[in-house]
Formats: C-alpha cells, structure tokens, sequence
C-alpha cells in the first residue's frame, strides 16, 4: 500500500492502524498529509520578512524551511541560502498500562514515528525513551538509518502492560537526557494531582525546548449523553459502575482541573502544551507542533 492510497487527514492513529501495521508507512502517510495540508493552505500574506524566503514545494529540503514565519504565519516557507538548522529531538513516550487503552498507544507511536520521519527528512538526529514503571527502551539521539528503524521497531512492538504510578521513573528519564535540543514527551499523565508538578518540573534540564503532549480520549473530555458508565482502572484493574448523570458535573469540573493544572505547570516551567485526542487526525498535531516550535525561535 502506498501513502497515496491513505488519507491522513480523516483517519485517528488507530483507523490508520487498521488499514496497515506498518508504522514506517503510517509515519510517511501522517508527514506527507501534514506537508501537503500546508501547502494548499491560504497564501496569508507577504512582507519584508520573506526575502531570501520563497514558498515550499514538495521535495524540498526541509532543513531549509523557516519554521519561524511557521510559527507566525502558519505556511512553509524555504531559505533561499544554506543554513545548519540541525538539532537533536529527543522523544519520550508513556508506555503504562493506561496508554494501552481506547486508541492511545497508536495515536502515540504514530505521533513518535510522524516525529522520527520528520527528523529524517531534515536530517535531525532522533533519540527514544519509552517508560512505564521503569525505563523500557533509551536510544540515544543519533541520525543514521539503521537508528531510525531500531526506533521505529521498538515503537511498533506492543509494550507489556506495567503501572506508572510513580513520578521516580520519570526522574530517572529526565537524567539521561542531552541538555541540548528538543524534547517531546507524549502521555496521558496519569499522575495525582499533588504529584504532577514534580513529575513535570524534572524535565526542566531535559532540552533547549520541551513540548508536552497530553494524550486523551473522547470519553476523558466527555461523558455520554446517558446511562451507566463502567468506569476500569487500566493500570490497578479495580472497576467502579455508576450512573452518568449522577457523576457528570463533578466529573467534568475534575477532568478541567486537571487539564489546568497540567497547562499551569507547563507555563510555569516555559514548556509548550498541546492537547492531543485519539479521535482527532494527527497531521493537526504535527501543525500544532511546529506551531509551537515556531513561536519559540
């Protein structure tokens, strides 16, 4: 199957996953229907800002884009001189009993892997870490080939299911990680609430930049209309069955605390925050992305 024959732009990480198993493919797929999603975008605007900058055709070099006009103008734009825009990208990936639920160890790894295509095509080094209750896989950020599949094939395996209930792990993640560089950390952050601040503050080292991306279902931002709801512990297995509507503002004031909270710490510590739902596309992350990325530069 070809990339040409899946549309990213309409199907979640775990529809793709079903068209196909193979990651690499499914990566291409979500980085192509990103670029292309950008080309065809409305032109925004011209100025003094894009001399020596023309518009991105596809195939471009993408060590050449200015993902600084990005981050202002939402459209890609190449340097029209040669510049060394290599960096390290670092990826952290929440591999927990609770990421093997409702789709979100597919929008995760397929995320990683969009992410890890990326870095090929700029010729970025990538490195990975997966965790749950302790650390499963450390790649160190290097950018030849055979490095990139090594990724790749450690994303494809499905992870045995552990709890992650504690933030050391995560401390243990923050010191092997290189000062310099990018580094994405994809989870459901399933932590207590009193805990998330030192979870997320050990990474305060981990990077000239830290963009976390927040990992949520349908169900995590809404309740359905009616009924009872069985609710499953996925890393501690206890179930609790309960009424909707008995349940349903007490359970969205607690789901927007959260989120709150977890965004308030990100800004405390200048790290970038994006919200990514398993039932949402994902070439509007990678957008999210670089949108991040760019308003950072």
């Amino acid at each position: 199957m070809s990339p040409q024959a899946i549309d990213p732009s309409k199907l979640t990480a775990a529809e793709l996953f079903s068209a196909t198993e193979d990651l690499e493919l499914i990566a291409e797929c979500v980085v192509e229907g990103f670029l292309h999603g950008l080309h065809q975008s409305p032109f925004l605007g011209f100025s003094v800002e894009f001399a020596s900058h023309r518009e991105y055709m596809p195939g471009d070099d993408l060590r050449h884009v200015n993902w600084r006009l990005y981050g202002r103008h939402e459209r890609l734009f190449v340097k029209e001189y040669d510049a060394d825009t290599n960096v390290d990208l670092h990826l952290v990936v929440d591999s927990s009993a609770s990421m093997m639920t409702e789709g979100k160890w597919e929008c995760a790894s397929v995320l990683a892997a969009a992410l890890v295509h990326l870095s090929a095509r700029q010729r970025d080094a990538v490195g990975l870490t997966l965790f749950a209750d302790a650390i499963r896989c450390h790649l160190r950020p290097r950018g030849t080939a055979d490095h990139r599949q090594e990724i790749l094939h450690q994303l494809a395996r499905q992870p045995e299911r552990s709890i992650c209930d504690s933030p050391e792990v995560l401390h243990e993640v923050s010191e092997l990680l290189p000062r310099r560089g990018v580094t994405v950390l994809i989870s459901d952050f399933y932590y207590p609430e009193d805990q998330l601040d030192r979870v997320i503050g050990h990474f305060r080292d981990g990077g000239d930049e830290v963009i976390l991306f927040h990992v949520l279902t349908p169900l995590e931002k809404q309740l359905p209309v009616s009924g009872s709801i069985r609710f499953r512990d996925s890393e501690t297995g206890q179930e609790v069955v309960t009424d909707v509507d008995a349940i349903r503002e007490e359970f969205t004031a607690a789901v927007q605390s959260w989120q709150a909270d977890l965004q308030q710490i990100c800004l405390r510590h200048e790290f970038d925050y994006v919200a990514l739902s398993t039932d949402t596309p994902l070439p509007g992350a990678l957008r999210e992305y670089f949108r991040m990325r760019g308003h950072r530069w």
